[in-house]
C-alpha cells in the first residue's frame, strides 16, 4: 500500500486578499465605533435631562414642606382651642381686624391656601415620578446597550491587533505600508466666519492618529474630528457622523463651500470640506488625518451645512 504524503500546510492568503481583509476590519471597526459614539451621547443626554428634573423638582418640595408645616401648625392651634388662638397672631398682619372671626377667617384662608400648595405639588409629583421612571428605564437599557458594544470594543481591539498581523504579512508579501502621509496639502483658503475657524482647525490637525471614540486635542476617529473643527468655532455638533447628518441642513454637492460636511457609506463615516474638491477626514486605524479628494474618502452619502 502507498502511503500518501501529509497534506500540506493551508498557504498564507494572497497579497489581495489580506489587503481587502484589512479594508473590511476597517469598515465594520467604523461602525461599531460609530454606534459607541453615539450611545455615549444619548446616555450624556439622558443623564442630563434625569438631573434637570432634580433640580425643577427642589423648590417645589421646598414648598411642600414648609406649606405642610404651616397647615400642621393650623391644624395643632384648632386642636387646642379657642384660648390659643392668641399664640397665632403673629401670622396676622398689623392692622388686621381684632375681632375673633376675623383671625378664624383668617386663618381658614391660610389653611386653604397651604392645602393648595399640599395639592400643586402633588400633581407635579405624579408627573416628575413618571418622567423619572420613564428616564431611568432609557438609562438602563442605554446601559445595557453600552455594555454590548463595550464587548464589541474589546473585539474592535482583538481586530486590531488581527489587522496589524495582517499588515506585517501584506508587507511582506512587497504589499504598501500604511500611508501616513498628511495626503494632499493645499493651501489653507482665505474663509472668515465660523467656516474659516473650523477649517483652520482641521488643517492643523493633518497627521494626528486616529484612535476611534475620541474628539481631540491629538488623536481623533472620523466624527470627532469634524465635531472638534466646529466645536473650535463655537458649534455644537454630536459626536456620531449619521446624528451629524441629522444635525446639519442638507445642501447639494453644488453648493459645497469651505466648511461644510461630506457623508460617506451609508452614514458610517464622515468628512470636512476645505474647498478646491478636497476634504479632510480621519480614515481609520491604519493611517492618520489627512487631506484627500472628495471621492477617495469613501461612497459619498450626501452633504450637509452647520
Amino acid at each position: 500500500m502507498v502511503l500518501l504524503p501529509a497534506t500540506a500546510a493551508l498557504a498564507d492568503p494572497s497579497l489581495a486578499t489580506i489587503e481587502a481583509q484589512i479594508d473590511q476590519k476597517n469598515n465594520e471597526v467604523e461602525k461599531v465605533v460609530e454606534a459607541f459614539n453615539l450611545v455615549n451621547d444619548q446616555l450624556a443626554a439622558t443623564q442630563a435631562q434625569l438631573n434637570a428634573l432634580k433640580v425643577k423638582m427642589a423648590p417645589l418640595q421646598a414648598n411642600v414642606d414648609k406649606a405642610q408645616g404651616n397647615v400642621d401648625q393650623i391644624a395643632y392651634t384648632a386642636y387646642k382651642g379657642n384660648s390659643a388662638l392668641g399664640a397665632m397672631s403673629v401670622l396676622l398682619e398689623t392692622g388686621s381686624s381684632n375681632t375673633f372671626m376675623d383671625q378664624l377667617t383668617t386663618l381658614d384662608q391660610l389653611s386653604k391656601i397651604q392645602q393648595h400648595d399640599v395639592a400643586t405639588f402633588s400633581n407635579a409629583k405624579k408627573g416628575f415620578d413618571a418622567e423619572k421612571s420613564r428616564l431611568d428605564a432609557l438609562l438602563a437599557a442605554q446601559n445595557a446597550q453600552k455594555t454590548d458594544l463595550a464587548t464589541k470594543r474589546a473585539k474592535i481591539e482583538g481586530d486590531l491587533k488581527t489587522l496589524q498581523a495582517l499588515e506585517a504579512k501584506a508587507l511582506a508579501k512587497g504589499g504598501k505600508a500604511p500611508d501616513n502621509s498628511k495626503g494632499t496639502v493645499t493651501k489653507i483658503p482665505a474663509v472668515s466666519g465660523a467656516a474659516g475657524v473650523a477649517v483652520r482647525y482641521a488643517f492643523s490637525k493633518l497627521g494626528d492618529k486616529y484612535v476611534y471614540g475620541t474628539a481631540g486635542p491629538s488623536t481623533f476617529d472620523c466624527s470627532g474630528l469634524t465635531m472638534a473643527a466646529w466645536k473650535a468655532a463655537g458649534k455644537s455638533l454630536p459626536h456620531n457622523a449619521a446624528s451629524q447628518y441629522h444635525t446639519v441642513a442638507h445642501i447639494s454637492k453644488s453648493a459645497l463651500a469651505p466648511g461644510d460636511l461630506v457623508f460617506y457609506n451609508g452614514l458610517g463615516h464622515v468628512a470636512i470640506y476645505v474647498g478646491g474638491g478636497m476634504v479632510i477626514h480621519a480614515p481609520n486605524s491604519r493611517t492618520v488625518v489627512k487631506e484627500v479628494t472628495i471621492a477617495q474618502a469613501g461612497s459619498v452619502y450626501g452633504y450637509g451645512r452647520v
